[in-house]
């Protein structure tokens, strides 16, 4: 069987996802570092105001 050649169309919206995913990869990393960064913010502050009744 022959396949069937992509139409230009199909061609510029595969470009257009491809484009996306890249996007996407390269954020994560960056989302996750900020994630991890408030979580560590949010334990050291809830840790030292734990032990001190009454503030």
């Amino acid at each position: 069987m022959k396949k069937a050649e992509p139409q230009p169309a199909d061609a510029k919206s595969a470009t257009d996802r491809a484009a996306r995913l890249a996007q996407a990869l390269r954020a994560t990393p960056h989302r996750r570092k900020a994630q991890a960064r408030a979580i560590d913010d949010g334990a050291d502050g809830g840790e030292e105001s734990a032990g001190k009744p009454g503030q």
